[in-house]
């Protein structure tokens, strides 16, 4: 019996170092399920070939030449739904970074002295479409709505009329989403099934006008749906 052919998860390498894309086509093309459509070697090609190539990921570095890959995730993100989600990849473990690249949109955030296993699943992860946001990240953006002076708990302009529009049950699952918990993991608290949970899920975000469940980590903390050690 045949099976159906494999559509391969489109991805597009930004990086200013030619080795460095090199090394990232070479692990990913082994892969059945994975293809490389492009390369460019600055945040503004990049943009030019999300847009042209129409790629399900892109991975990003963040310090290049010109426009650096937080402008260019910022860009390529706003073109709308449809948009390539962008998987943040540097040997810079900052904050500043981390958190700029969240909310320019970025789907995802790894350091580059990761393993191609965990390359590859990320990839995979953010062309389902969801997010990815490691437990070590989640306690860095907790900690840092966290600090003194740090003006979380008061919703943003717009975003109280959206959070109005949520069902307590939906409310719920944005909670627990800020807390960094699994579909697995929300389905058990709650006493519901897993298909049912990625409906409210998918819901949440779609009301909230969010990408994915690393935007819903920061919406909630944003405009004060949970708290730091609340």
């Amino acid at each position: 019996m045949s099976t159906a052919p494999i559509t391969p998860i489109r991805v597009l390498l930004a990086d200013d170092q030619h080795l460095v894309r090199t090394g990232f086509r070479i692990i990913l093309e082994v892969e059945d399920d994975i293809t490389v459509v492009g390369e460019a070697a600055d945040g503004a090609r990049a943009v030019t070939m999300a847009r042209a190539t129409r790629p399900d990921v892109v991975l990003m570095d963040v310090e290049m030449p010109g426009m650096d890959g937080l402008e260019a995730t910022r860009r390529i993100t706003d073109d709308g739904p449809d948009a390539p989600a962008v998987l943040i990849l540097t040997t810079f473990d900052r904050d500043d970074y981390l958190f700029t690249a969240l909310r320019a949109g970025a789907s995802g955030f790894l350091l580059k002295n990761g393993t191609p296993e965990e390359l590859i699943e990320a990839i995979r992860v953010l062309a389902r479409g969801d997010g990815l946001l490691a437990p070590e990240i989640t306690r860095r953006v907790i900690s840092t709505f966290a600090r003194p002076g740090d003006p979380a708990g008061t919703a943003h302009r717009g975003a109280e009329a959206a959070l109005g529009e949520l069902t307590p049950r939906e409310r719920e699952v944005l909670v627990l989403l800020a807390a960094g918990s699994s579909n697995a993991e929300i389905a058990a608290t709650m006493c519901l099934g897993e298909a049912t949970v990625k409906t409210h899920v998918s819901r949440v975000l779609a009301k909230l006008g969010l990408r994915d469940r690393v935007q819903a980590v920061v919406f909630a903390y944003e405009n004060g749906v949970v708290r730091p050690g609340g």
